[in-house]
């Protein structure tokens, strides 16, 4: 059997993450029994809700057990099958294929694409659960009209990016929030955002209520912390927010947090926090018109790739940091 590579979670951090709470394994892959099939990951998807699960904190899943492969999206092709419903050569998303080379499953959360008309990683990316959670968040939360204005933090991240695109699709104002000046180029100029911010700018506060003159409609919170607290105050009557991630608290730095609740009562403010795993309803909707978009040239985004199992701990600690630029992958093959 071919020889499986990857890591498990070793310790549970201490403040920010570290590469020593991971650690590397090597080891063959057991033989394939009935109703069995084994899928060698190509592309490993790096995604913030994993820092969470590092903790051993009550959350709305489960903590990551040590000495467990590490949980995370994969994409891959099948190389061996006991299972009727998969053979050889069918590429695959799994729900948690794990940081590591092959993934032997019982087919369960392992869901077959159609690569002809993607890229196979764009399916645990845009066309994956990043861009499900972006169409639930502004479908079912923002719901935005023609003209409104609808508020994106990390708008050049694996969600944003989505979030951006589909705004716009429906006539709203996008304004994105996002790093740097590169990041904020690549969301006008590329993904059609009407202006962005960058948070790191020192007069972000400033540029942020010129890029907003007619208030907020709709925020879609990847962020929180400051980018959070600016778009609070710009909030027009019945604005809608949807609260997706706040990477800006998962290492313990700064919190979030609405300093003052008079603010969703004298706008009648609606703010929804999401899991995407919850509304599995909608995924079926959802990814067919994603995929569609994508085929058409619609739907654009951008990836950040490192090669190789053994680069996926440097990546995510990178990621949580804002280092990604677009969706972070792991090239696998």
């Amino acid at each position: 059997m071919p020889l499986n590579q990857g890591f498990v979670l070793a310790s549970r951090p201490q403040g920010e993450a570290r590469v020593d709470n991971f650690r590397y394994f090597e080891k063959e892959t057991p033989p394939v029994g009935p109703g069995q099939v084994l899928v060698r990951n190509l592309w490993l998807s790096l995604d913030p809700y994993m820092r969470g699960r590092m903790d051993e904190s009550k959350s709305y899943a489960a903590s990551q057990k040590l000495d467990d492969v590490m949980i995370g999206g994969t994409a891959g092709e099948v190389v061996a099958s006991e299972n009727p419903e998969f053979k050889p050569g069918d590429k695959v998303v799994c729900v948690n294929g794990g940081w590591q080379t092959y993934f032997l499953s019982d087919g369960k959360g392992v869901n077959k694409v159609d690569a002809s008309r993607a890229p196979l990683q764009a399916f645990v990316g845009p066309l994956g659960m990043p861009g499900v959670t972006a169409w639930y968040g502004l479908n079912k939360i923002i719901k935005p009209k023609a003209g409104q204005t609808v508020v994106v933090s990390a708008a050049t991240g694996a969600v944003g990016t989505v979030v951006g695109q589909l705004a716009k699709a429906h006539g709203a104002r996008a304004v994105g929030i996002a790093g740097g000046p590169e990041k904020c180029a690549f969301a006008v100029k590329e993904l059609g955002y009407d202006a962005c911010v960058d948070h790191k700018a020192v007069d972000f506060a400033e540029q942020f209520k010129k890029a907003t003159p007619n208030g907020v409609d709709g925020v879609f919170e990847n962020v929180g912390g400051l980018p959070f607290k600016l778009a609070s105050h710009r909030l027009n009557d019945f604005a809608r927010i949807a609260v997706c991630g706040l990477i800006a608290s998962y290492e313990g730095a700064e919190k979030s947090s609405l300093d003052d609740l008079r603010i969703l009562l004298v706008k009648r403010a609606l703010i929804e926090g999401f899991i995407v795993s919850d509304h599995i309803d909608i995924w079926g909707q959802a990814l067919r018109e994603l995929i569609d978009l994508a085929a058409s040239g619609k739907l654009k985004w951008r990836e950040s790739v490192v090669d190789g199992v053994k680069a996926a701990p440097a990546a995510f600690l990178g990621m949580l940091k804002g280092a990604n630029f677009g969706k972070q992958l792991v090239k696998l093959s």
